[in-house]
């Protein structure tokens, strides 16, 4: 394989920040047993071990997933960085490239097997972690295309999302659901639990939205430790999510892919988000 047909990341020095409030937007990054039909796994020659440049990279923060084949001269690893799937190919003198592999007409080699070992399964986990949270609903519960969205009360750029997403969610074709977290002013958690704690959710949210000019919902006085609890799990949610900031958004594509936004989507990731109007 000649040098020419890799395009490698320059270094590998992973590092992740946890930055707390609203924000605009940036995109954020996108296992378990997903199909793999059409993968050919990588056929290890007789005695060869684990490379111990793989633990190497995983001690700078890239998670090796599985193995593939590549074909001759190489060995090549499907792994990921934070949540975005990367390419680790191993020459025969043990040092690697980590990057995209490409074909000698300039396109991606490896990219459906990445997809299939990688990323189909992380979005597939998480997805399922975001559904298990105390979301609350905002549109009909049987609109087809579920977006969820970490949510403070406080947050301007949460209320411009929810002032952006009223016709697809008034037409029925979106339902947000979103993830209360307390972040950003000390009388957040009280309104998130406002929210959380009445007796119809979805209609304290609307107040809160309504009412956003005007101080929004009313906080409560003192948090329940249950929904204190809940708002801790969710903001270690967001976090592992890739978040770092809110709103945080997440749709999942016809593909089966996840597309995230960090912060208020914009332009055409607002039509990708929320689909045909």
């Amino acid at each position: 394989m000649k040098p020419s047909q890799f395009f490698s990341l320059a270094a590998v020095a992973l590092g992740l920040g946890l930055l707390s409030g609203c924000s605009q937007a940036a995109p954020a990054g996108s296992g378990s047993n997903a199909p793999t039909q059409g993968i050919n796994r990588e056929a290890k020659p007789a005695g060869a071990g684990r490379p111990e440049v793989l633990s190497t990279l995983e001690g700078q923060g890239i998670n090796i997933v599985d193995s593939f084949d590549a074909g001759p001269g190489l060995r090549a690893f499907a792994g990921s960085a934070g949540d975005r799937p990367i390419g680790v190919y191993v020459t025969a003198d043990g040092s690697a490239i980590v990057g995209t592999r490409l074909t000698p007409q300039g396109q991606p080699a490896d990219e459906e097997t990445l997809q299939a070992l990688v990323a189909r399964p992380m979005g597939e986990k998480a997805w399922a972690e975001l559904g298990k949270s105390a979301w609350v609903l905002d549109g009909k519960a049987d609109a087809p295309r579920i977006i969820y969205t970490f949510s403070d009360a406080n947050c301007p750029y949460c209320h411009r999302f929810w002032e952006a997403a009223r016709p697809w969610v008034s037409a029925g074709k979106v339902q947000l659901r979103h993830i209360m977290v307390g972040m950003i002013k000390a009388d957040s958690p009280g309104k998130a639990a406002a929210i959380m704690g009445a007796g119809d959710p979805s209609a304290a949210l609307l107040e809160n939205e309504q009412n956003y000019d005007r101080g929004g919902i009313k906080p409560v006085a003192a948090v329940p430790a249950g929904i204190k609890t809940k708002l801790d799990e969710h903001q270690l949610l967001m976090f592992a999510q890739g978040f770092r900031g809110t709103p945080g958004v997440v749709v999942k594509l016809p593909d089966g892919s996840l597309k995230k936004i960090n912060g208020m989507p914009q332009g055409e990731d607002l039509v990708d988000i929320l689909g045909p109007r």
